[in-house]
């Protein structure tokens, strides 16, 4: 159970305030035997959208507070992620994982007003995505 709790935080946190790749501990919690691969996805995958949903939620409700040494995006982050918003609308929230461009692109949704259910779907399926690839990848270096 710890090592769950372990994967869903750093999913979390990657994916809100920490810059960090929460890949790795996901990896090292399935290599040392923590947990099926199935479970560990969807625990990963869980803290990881829960965290874009925090994104999507600051910037719906929180932009006033963007001067704030707190605030977790710096301006130049928040312009690459309203230009990839502006290029390819809320289809570019499939890409929500790319480091360094996807959490300000949650944030850039809610700043936007992108629909909460639109925004789940996408950003989950991109999130997923991602960790089954990580997961297929670490089983194939496991097996050899």
């Amino acid at each position: 159970m710890e090592s769950l709790s372990g994967v869903f935080m750093s999913a979390f946190l990657a994916a809100t305030i920490l810059p960090f790749s929460s890949e790795i501990v996901l990896t090292a919690f399935y290599a040392a035997g923590s947990g099926e691969a199935v479970t560990l996805w969807l625990v990963a995958s869980a803290g990881n959208v829960l965290g874009a949903l925090v994104n999507w939620w600051l910037g719906r409700y929180l932009l006033h507070w963007q001067d704030r040494k707190w605030f977790p995006f710096k301006p130049d982050q928040l312009g690459r992620a309203e230009n990839w918003f502006g290029r390819f609308g809320q289809w570019s929230l499939l890409l929500a994982w790319v480091p360094l461009v996807g959490d300000p692109l949650t944030f850039v949704a809610g700043l936007l007003r992108v629909n909460v259910w639109v925004f789940l779907v996408l950003v989950t399926i991109g999130k997923a995505g991602r960790y089954a690839a990580v997961l297929w990848l670490a089983d194939g270096i496991i097996q050899a």
